[in-house]
């Protein structure tokens, strides 16, 4: 069996993978000869050996574990479960990707009833001790026995009601002992057992919980949420207990180098005088600024100071650091890169590239793709704001407008049924993950910046106001109070989480701006990717806001979503109507001048850059009234009585939408087939183009229209389409202008046809645009609406799937497709230009396979533009230029 505990002493940064992210951590400020409390992992190969057993630790692993704890108690002068002077441990987990609250932690391991009766005497302190003792019991009972935390929370609310406190440190010793008592019946009564009063039955099941917690709800969740891969594990660290909650002299917190909300280059952080770590991430007390520990304990800041700013040097990125104070001595428990919103992450990027620590690839390689989303957060429109009910702390920043809700599956009910939902909470914990997730913003009476909510709340991007003080959340009740007034379940509410204000009612909110930092982040992405970001925009508004975001053309205009606004659509509607050519003729040339304008626009905008212009796509039935609709109207019409001549139009309609409805719309009559059977439809849409094209050359622009024929499956196609293109070109155009219009044809590959015989379409093709929704519909022979609706959802939680594959392309079916069209095309035409227009591109691993395949641009919606431009930086910054490796493999 290979070794799987590894003592701190033993371990270093390199073997994260191995140790887990804390582990490794731990392991590299023991190294570095920092005060880290000794201890040793268990690694993460052991936790996955574990679920191969069918949950249960092996007798080689509990020898490993009993072995490295003699080497502790040596260390210690300590004995684990000795009466005089035991040895107590933590037991954390530690996932190799930071998973902040998701899995468990159990402190005090090794108290029973004889060992806390050492403890007391040895510390002189009695009421530390069985406070220590009801923790443990606390933890033990929940994480391990799978007690639900109310039972003792109630327990403990009665003992203060009894003896007239409100905090913690305020019970006295006989409190804690009666409520030990208390616990116990608890445990019995819950949980069908004793509280085990054997040491190592206590290590024992603790590692095996913690093992167990990788794969509780919340975890699978969070991971599910990061796509942090299930066959990670975690490790477990088990530490020598320091305490901070032996009196005045002794505290703890959690300190950030730099403030995690604003990427400032400050010491931020909350501590608490008199408590274990769990009070200030749990958010049952309000902790203090760090910055008033200098006062406090002066000596204790200045180490911590200097700690914090070495390890940022050591590690080159903000650190977040949990610390304990025991006797005025500084000890720190474990430190990770500290999770930030996407303003702060910028900013923490740009300032270490200023000082010296990262260069700009590295700035950019370290940026979150998916948090760059939070960075165009809504903001309130401040002359609305009438009625501020509370200002808390700002603990993630955006503005979220909502109704309020209570609880968490109260949240995720509501969202299920459209409605946009704040979560109010006394203070969040992990299991209300899914909560949380539904809601626009969380709101929490309780806790400091550093507290569940707020961390969860940055790291998913959503507005969060915790530690508001002045309300009083009342959960079973549904309502909150601030001072005499009562905001029920349901009454909209506004957050502010840049200022931490909570303001009645729903406020207008106003879209936010580029920042100098994300200005500077993209400028260097820029100056490293290969791979061209362009834009899906279907006017010149989008078109306008896609300048703004960076892009570099139009990917994808989708014409038919010119034609629904309420002046166009009873034209296209008399159109399909249309008994003959003639009437159809007539309405397309009313449709022209539209669309026209609307390619002017466009063009303008993007004045020299490429505008890819898809002709119409969709079968003509979507443009009518549904079906069914039309059906009852008319049943009306008959059975309660209406106008000759309204019933003659209704019996029209529903003639013609019957005689356009198809069984299988998505592989029906639409995309190029409708422009070959109605070849006047293509030819209106074409001539528009030009005529576009012809008018803003004369006002100065510079215009370059491709022209993408949807939906071809056969070479024919594209060549009759093509032919139709130049024509109308030739004739709008000119032979004057047509050298001022260098104008593509080509076409959307979503056919697994088109793509198996690429090369027969490429010599009619000077480009290749990959619709990868529907090649992933047609590929798989999924119907997008009914699989993400019915059974989708149920591959995924079932791991038959890695990935929704219409949110992650799927690289190993509809990816080998692209691949062999790409390569097939470029051999027959090496000029061919290449991309990807569906949702995908706007997804970070998307993005990479595309790189890799050698691409020539993504196109995704013009907010995603930021986004799509830092993964096409990231992936040359993993992969190189396309086929580099390959090629050198190759010789």
């Amino acid at each position: 069996m290979n070794k799987q505990v590894i003592p701190f002493h033993e371990g270093n940064a390199s073997m994260k993978a191995l140790l887990g992210g804390k582990g490794a951590n731990l392991a590299e400020m023991t190294r570095a000869q920092l005060p880290v409390p000794p201890g040793f992992t268990i690694t993460t190969e052991a936790c996955l050996a574990f679920f191969k057993v069918g949950n249960r630790l092996s007798e080689e692993l509990l020898e490993q574990i009993a072995s490295a704890l003699g080497q502790l108690e040596k260390q210690k002068g300590q004995k684990f479960g000795e009466e005089n002077n035991p040895l107590l441990v933590s037991v954390r987990s530690g996932s190799v990707t930071s998973m902040p609250g998701m899995m468990d932690t159990i402190l005090n391991l090794g108290l029973n009833d004889v060992t806390v009766q050492g403890l007391a005497k040895l510390t002189n302190n009695e009421r530390f001790a069985y406070d220590c003792y009801r923790r443990l019991m606390q933890m033990f009972g929940n994480v391990v026995l799978g007690i639900e935390s109310i039972h003792f929370e109630h327990l403990l609310h009665r003992l203060k009601e009894k003896e007239g406190v409100e905090q913690d440190q305020e019970v006295t010793a006989d409190g804690w002992k009666q409520l030990i008592v208390d616990y116990k019946r608890c445990i019995q009564a819950k949980a069908g057992r004793d509280f085990p009063q054997h040491v190592y039955e206590q290590l024992r099941m603790a590692v095996e919980a913690v093992f167990k917690s990788w794969n509780n709800p919340r975890a699978r969740i969070y991971r599910k949420i990061n796509r942090i891969p299930d066959e990670q594990g975690t490790a477990v660290n088990v530490q020598s207990m320091v305490f901070g909650n032996r009196g005045d002299n002794c505290g703890t917190g959690v300190v950030f180098t730099r403030n995690p909300s604003t990427g400032k280059n400050e010491f931020f952080g909350e501590y608490l005088i008199n408590a274990q770590g769990e009070d200030v991430v749990a958010g049952v007390r309000t902790p203090l600024a760090i910055a008033e520990l200098k006062s406090a304990m002066p000596e204790i800041y200045d180490q911590l100071y200097q700690v914090s700013k070495q390890l940022e040097k050591h590690y080159h990125d903000m650190q977040d650091i949990e610390f304990t104070v025991e006797d005025n001595k500084l000890y720190i428990l474990q430190i990770r890169g500290g999770k930030r919103n996407a303003q702060a992450a910028l900013k923490i990027a740009v300032d270490l590239v200023q000082e010296g620590f990262l260069s700009k690839q590295e700035a950019v390689g370290r940026i979150e793709v998916s948090h760059l989303e939070q960075l165009l957060h809504r903001g309130i429109e401040e002359n609305a704001v009438k009625d501020v009910l509370a200002t808390g702390l700002p603990a993630s920043p955006g503005a979220a407008v909502g109704q309020l809700v209570f609880n968490a599956d109260t949240a995720a009910e509501w969202s299920r049924t459209g409605k946009v939902i704040i979560l109010a909470r006394p203070e969040t914990t992990p299991e209300d993950i899914h909560g949380v997730i539904a809601s626009e913003g969380i709101l929490t009476s309780r806790g400091g910046m550093t507290s569940h909510a707020a961390v969860v709340a940055r790291g998913m991007g959503k507005p969060c106001v915790c530690g508001c003080e002045d309300i009083r959340i009342i959960p079973d009740e549904k309502r909150m109070l601030v001072g005499n007034r009562v905001i029920e379940e349901g009454e909209w509410i506004t957050l502010d989480g840049a200022s931490g204000r909570v303001i009645i009612g729903a406020m207008p909110l106003q879209e936010a701006r580029m920042t100098e930092e994300l200005l500077t982040v993209l400028k260097w992405a820029d100056e490293i990717r290969t791979l061209k970001v362009r834009a899906n925009a279907d006017n010149p508004h989008d078109a306008s806001i896609a300048r703004q975001m960076g892009a570099e053309g139009i990917g994808l205009c989708r014409t038919e979503h010119m034609f629904f606004s309420p002046n166009r659509l009873p034209v296209v509607q008399r159109m399909i109507l249309a008994d003959d050519t003639r009437e159809r003729k007539e309405a397309l040339g009313q449709l022209l001048p539209m669309q026209q304008s609307d390619f002017e626009g466009m063009f303008e905008v993007m004045d020299g850059l490429p505008v890819t212009i898809r002709l119409l796509d969709p079968p003509l039935h979507e443009f009518l009234p549904n079906l069914e609709e039309l059906q009852r109207k008319y049943d009306r019409l008959t059975y309660e009585g209406g106008s000759d001549l309204e019933k003659a139009e209704v019996a029209q309609l529903l003639r013609k939408v019957q005689t356009l409805h198809e069984t299988n719309p998505m592989l029906g009559w639409r995309g190029c087939r409708l422009g070959i059977v109605y070849p006047e439809i293509y030819d209106m849409q074409i001539e528009a183009i030009f005529r576009a094209a012809s008018r803003c050359i004369d006002r100065g622009f510079r215009v370059v229209p491709e022209i993408m024929i949807p939906l071809v499956g056969h070479a024919n196609e594209l060549k009759l389409l093509r032919e139709l293109v130049d024509f109308v070109a030739d004739q709008v155009l000119g032979k004057d202008k047509l050298h001022d219009c260098p104008y593509k044809v080509g076409t959307m590959i979503e056919v697994p046809r088109a793509a198996l015989t690429a090369r027969q379409i490429a010599a009619y093709a000077d480009f290749f645009s990959f619709g990868t929704n529907d090649l992933t519909q047609m590929t798989f022979g999924y119907s997008r609406d009914d699989a993400e609706g019915k059974f989708l959802s149920h591959y995924i939680d079932q791991k038959l799937l890695p990935h929704n594959p219409f949110q992650v392309l799927d690289a190993e079916g509809v990816g080998q497709l692209i691949d062999l069209a790409v390569h097939a095309g470029k051999r027959v035409k090496p000029s061919l230009k290449t991309g990807i227009c569906g949702e995908h591109g706007g997804d970070k691993e998307s993005i990479f396979f595309c790189h890799q395949t050698g691409l020539d641009y993504v196109s995704c919606s013009p907010y995603r533009i930021p986004l799509a431009r830092i993964a096409a930086a990231q992936a040359f910054i993993q992969y190189g230029v396309p086929g580099e490796k390959e090629a050198v493999e190759a010789v």
